[in-house]
């Protein structure tokens, strides 16, 4: 098992604890040896929930592999039903303690407790997360559903949103909305917020919406198969997804409603002025397989990027993401090693990353701006305010996500630009209390910047083709200043022709 800094994927216990964290009437019982506790910290710190997660670890130490572990996990098992009361418990072990052996399903299902006992077989040295909490839903859903008469309205269960779920909370808020728009009621959403009772009554519903396949297509296909409930294909994520979205939910129930269009402003915004010198920005795109599948439709054809890359690094999703790669015309990247993410992102030298934690850290590292859209991701992507990523305002929040990292860095290339202009540099006092230094003799010819005298640009400067392809890509209200600066530097330095090189040089030395 390869150890690291950082991963994308924790073990598939963390998955299993991110269903039993979501839920509600539901203890989960995990062997483990001291140590393999940590995962606690991962939903009262980077989540901020209110309360710890409903997991009782067995806690062994060294000194008890000489004796009975398996006493150990049932006396583990009795106290926490004891103490929590919950409605159902599920029972499994952590990496570590699974070399030992101890077969924690086996010895909860001889214990007769009067409670339902969900057993877990997660490969740890084969599988991950979201291969954990999608396995750990299914056997949840198969061991408690019970057949049910459909309701009398037409409604859906919404399936897949776990704990640590990317912006699941509002996703689920808004999601609901569209389709009370539609006239479809919800009738159970789970794992967040559903007990094992409301697992019971989720084949009372006439379809599923599948929110997150990573965590909740197992489930989704299985109750298709049992209780003929069919579930949604499509994640309403972005504009045309989520009209695409309300076509194939209209298509299941026959009904015709159409959701309200009115706030949508995606569409107009990234057509507007402010917004085309974006047009082209050529942008890498990394994370889990269903938001890079989204963000790759609205990078391209909602606000007409370039995709020069695209990966996930949940392999369960790597034949759909090769798949969309080659219709995009690029090479997909399917890994877990962050290491080869950021070789790939060196070598295509992208305008803006789309991607995870990860990729922000290495965003940074490379001055490559980055927007976070997808898990892993910590502490400030849980915001407090109301942030959903599917439906329309998704769309429009997606906008902000994308568009201020290009807006921040379009933000010091003006500074860049403008440090040595006699108005904006940083000798000058304030425009509007007429606080500027005074301007140089020289600059009364007009022949000077920032006080220093510099020669008529020759005709024999000439730009290269290549570098002027580059120069259109600045924005048009500061094009002339970078042309003018770099037909400087290029004088001053002897230069006949301008090459893409020369442009990059010059910026940099005013950068300086």
């Amino acid at each position: 098992m390869k150890l690291t800094v950082w991963t994308y994927e924790g073990p598939p216990h963390v998955g299993a604890m991110r269903v039993a964290t979501a839920m509600k009437g539901l203890h989960y019982v995990l062997h483990a040896p001291q140590g393999d506790t940590y995962a606690d910290l991962l939903f009262t710190m980077i989540e901020r929930r209110d309360h710890r997660p409903p997991v009782t670890y067995t806690t062994f130490q060294a000194r008890d592999l000489g004796s009975d572990t398996a006493t150990l996990f049932k006396d583990a098992c009795r106290d926490a039903v004891e103490r929590f009361d919950p409605q159902a418990i599920i029972v499994g072990a952590s990496c570590t303690a699974e070399l030992i052996q101890d077969d924690p399903a086996g010895l909860a299902e001889t214990m007769g407790l009067d409670i339902p006992v969900i057993p877990l077989e997660l490969p740890s040295y084969q599988r991950k997360e979201n291969f954990g909490a999608d396995e750990t839903f299914y056997q949840i859903v198969k061991h408690l559903a019970r057949p049910q008469e459909r309701t009398a309205r037409v409604t859906c269960n919404i399936l897949g949103p776990t704990a640590l779920g990317f912006r699941a909370r509002d996703d689920v808020e808004e999601i609901t909305g569209l389709l009370s728009e539609m006239g479809i009621d919800v009738n159970v959403v789970a794992p967040l917020n559903a007990t094992p009772a409301d697992i019971a009554r989720l084949p009372a519903a006439h379809f599923n919406v599948l929110l997150s396949p990573e965590t909740g297509e197992t489930a989704a296909r299985w109750l298709e198969r049992t209780y003929d409930q069919p579930f949604t294909k499509v994640v309403p994520i972005g504009v045309g997804a989520t009209r695409d979205f309300i076509a194939e939910v209209a298509k299941i129930t026959g009904l015709a409603g159409r959701p309200d269009e009115s706030r949508l402003r995606l569409p107009w915004w990234s057509r507007s002025v402010d917004s085309t010198y974006l047009t082209g920005k050529r942008v890498f795109i990394f994370g889990d397989g269903t938001h890079v599948a989204a963000h790759a439709r609205i990078a391209r054809d909602e606000m007409g990027f370039e995709v020069v890359g695209l990966g996930c690094y949940n392999r369960e999703m790597a034949r759909p993401i090769r798949a969309l790669a080659k219709e995009y015309g690029v090479e997909a990247l399917i890994t877990d090693d962050y290491l080869e993410v950021e070789a790939a992102i060196e070598r295509l030298s992208p305008e803006m990353i789309l991607g995870t934690q990860m990729e922000r850290h290495i965003g940074k590292r490379l001055g490559i701006p980055c927007a976070v859209i997808s898990a892993p991701v910590h502490v400030q992507d849980y915001p407090a305010r109301y942030s959903p990523q599917v439906g329309f305002e998704g769309a429009n929040v997606i906008f902000d996500t994308l568009i201020h990292p290009l807006v921040m860095g379009l933000e010091e290339h003006l500074l860049t630009m403008f440090r040595d202009d006699f108005e904006f540099h940083d000798a000058a006092g304030p425009s509007h209390h007429g606080g500027h230094s005074p301007l140089p003799a020289e600059d009364a010819s007009g022949g000077s910047i920032s006080g220093k005298m510099i020669e008529p640009v020759p005709d024999n400067v000439i730009w290269l083709s290549d570098a002027e392809r580059e120069l259109k890509k600045i924005p048009f209200f500061v094009r002339g200043k970078a042309r003018r600066n770099t037909e400087t530097f290029a004088v001053e330095r002897g230069l006949h022709e301008i090459s893409l090189d020369t442009l990059y040089e010059a910026k940099a030395h005013y950068a300086r």
